[in-house]
């Protein structure tokens, strides 16, 4: 909810975003690569929030 990857990706893929945090969550509990999957998504999905 921080960047909104997971509400972009939801988006993008009309599924729930809740369902790709819990994603995000296991990855990071179980792989440790959670963390890094979700840094570098943050980096690469445009943000909808310009400043005119």
């Amino acid at each position: 909810m921080i960047f909104g990857v997971c509400g972009a990706l939801g988006e993008y893929f009309k599924i729930d975003p809740t369902i790709l945090r819990i994603a995000f969550a296991v990855a990071l509990l179980a792989y440790g690569s959670g963390l890094l999957v979700y840094l570098i998504l943050a980096l690469l999905i445009p943000s909808n929030n310009y400043v005119n």
